[in-house]
């Protein structure tokens, strides 16, 4: 008895032990956390789409160029992932300019440069008829809501130029073939005759016409006709670089224009009247990317660097570069306007009052000559 509950007091103790060891079990480990699944990277936006309609041929100078060349600066200073850009050069101003800005459109470009006057009527009407793309127009005057225009104050580097004109003249006579005479080009020229006058009361200048801004053949005829009148020096307001080279051929002298041309005649290159493009190209990329675009009207010169008389000959005298640096500095600094009174026209006529600064509006209806050019502004234009 005494054996069999001794028996049962062990298999008792033993449960108990067993059931106390099931009580101190431990529970499952719990699942391991799963790692947080990472958010998608926002979509990097498309690049901007920009558009360009050129004149002339890009070539490699003068007018179409500058402007290509500003286009390509811009882009690398934007970043080709912000911006893309695409061209189609020889553009006939008329019909087509419309044709080929509505297919710019159709293909995506969302902001478009028209870099002619000529392509005035075709970019104000292809604007109107869609109104979530932004255009600009170079040297145009018309505005509208996603229309604007941009301008260089070319005047400014032929006054620069004329300095040294009226330097290196041995005839006093200098010569301008000009495009068409609109207000842009007859600025020129009197500002090209002002800046010479500066340094050199005598000098007379006279102007051919040749109704075209790129025409090679009628540049370089034009040049002639002003070396066999008794021109030594020329400056153009066209596109190419006949007129240097006629000059080269001539054994005179003669300005680069919208760009660089010191390689085209380095014995005939006086300077150039050069154009840089890329800073207003950047500032309209970065109104349209960040939503700050607005139709304005902007016209830089010498002072926002858009505008300067580059790579003056070395053979020219020390006095007539140290002249243009000092009017370069006048024109950054605001202290000298090309167009100050008292002017007079080629006829004695009073058009600007002494200790005048002409504005903007009186620089947009110049339809005269100054003091000093020959002949008239041909009429009807």
């Amino acid at each position: 008895m005494n054996l069999s509950l001794t028996k049962h007091a062990a298999l008792a103790a033993a449960l108990a032990a067993a059931l106390a060891g099931c009580s101190k079990k431990e529970a499952p480990p719990a699942p391991a956390a799963q790692p947080e699944a990472a958010a998608p990277a926002p979509a990097k936006p498309a690049p901007l789409k920009a558009g360009f309609i050129y004149v002339g041929p890009v070539g490699d100078a003068g007018w179409t160029f500058a402007h290509d060349k500003g286009r390509r600066e811009a882009v690398e200073k934007v970043g080709a992932d912000k911006v893309t850009t695409t061209f189609v050069e020889k553009v006939p101003e008329g019909p087509d300019a419309e044709r080929v800005l509505r297919d710019l459109v159709a293909q995506g470009n969302k902001v478009i440069f028209a870099t002619s006057f000529g392509f005035m009527d075709a970019i104000v009407k292809v604007a109107k008829d869609n109104p979530d793309v932004y255009f600009e127009h170079a040297t145009g005057y018309k505005t509208s809501d996603n229309l604007r225009v941009y301008e260089a104050k070319f005047y400014e580097g032929a006054y620069l130029a004329g300095i040294v004109a009226g330097k290196m003249t041995k005839t006093n006579v200098l010569g301008f073939v000009g495009s068409f005479p609109i207000p842009e080009v007859l600025r020129n020229i009197n500002a090209f005759t002002l800046g010479a006058q500066s340094v050199n009361p005598k000098i007379k200048t006279k102007v051919v016409w040749v109704s075209a801004w790129f025409d090679p053949p009628k540049e370089t005829e034009a040049a002639q006709s002003l070396f066999n009148g008794g021109a030594d020096v020329l400056l153009q307001n066209t596109d190419s670089s006949a007129v240097l080279q006629a000059a080269e051929r001539n054994g005179k002298y003669a300005f680069g224009w919208d760009s660089d041309m010191s390689a085209v005649a380095p014995k005939a290159h006086l300077g150039s009247c050069a154009l840089d493009w890329s800073g207003y190209y950047v500032k309209t990329f970065n109104d349209v990317l960040n939503k700050t675009w607005k139709p304005e009207v902007t016209k830089w010169g010498v002072k926002e660097g858009t505008v300067d008389l580059v790579k003056v000959a070395e053979f020219a005298p020390a006095e007539a570069k140290a002249k243009v640096e000092e009017a370069r500095q006048g024109l950054k600094a605001g202290t000298l306007a090309v167009f100050t009174g008292p002017i007079v026209d080629n006829t004695g006529k009073e058009v600007l009052a002494k200790g005048v600064v002409a504005d903007e509006a009186w620089k947009g209806a110049v339809n005269f000559y100054v003091k000093g050019v020959e002949g008239k502004v041909p009429a009807g234009k």
